[in-house]
């Protein structure tokens, strides 16, 4: 059960944390991004996502394209989509990401392609 005092001292440390400046908010988050980067143990939360492997090959395929046609339309050089689909190569996590985008909204990213050419 709680104390009076140890109520009293919770009480006084929010208030504490909810008095601090913005900028004293932002030392805190430094100091706590250099303590991850460095090893440290800390309290800061890391979240990372894996995109999944795709079958490269069957997205184009789904889209009725030849490896040129596929190749020229999303960017990739033809060679690097022929290495992806025999299995020479992978996609890098940013890729597989794109690639995903493409199997599943191809026009959302031939609009943006269009639009910045």
């Amino acid at each position: 059960m709680a104390t009076r005092t140890s109520i009293k001292k919770n009480a006084e440390q929010a208030k504490k944390s909810e008095a601090k400046s913005v900028g004293q908010k932002i030392i805190e988050s430094l100091e706590e991004a250099i303590a991850w980067s460095s090893g440290k143990p800390n309290k800061v939360q890391v979240t990372v996502v894996t995109p999944p492997m795709l079958d490269v090959k069957r997205i184009r395929l789904d889209m009725g394209l030849s490896q040129v046609q596929f190749a020229a339309k999303f960017g990739f050089p033809p060679a690097t989509l022929k290495n992806w689909e025999q299995g020479r190569a992978r996609p890098d996590a940013s890729t597989r990401v794109l690639l995903a985008v493409i199997a599943k909204h191809p026009k959302a990213v031939e609009d943006v392609l269009d639009q910045a050419s």
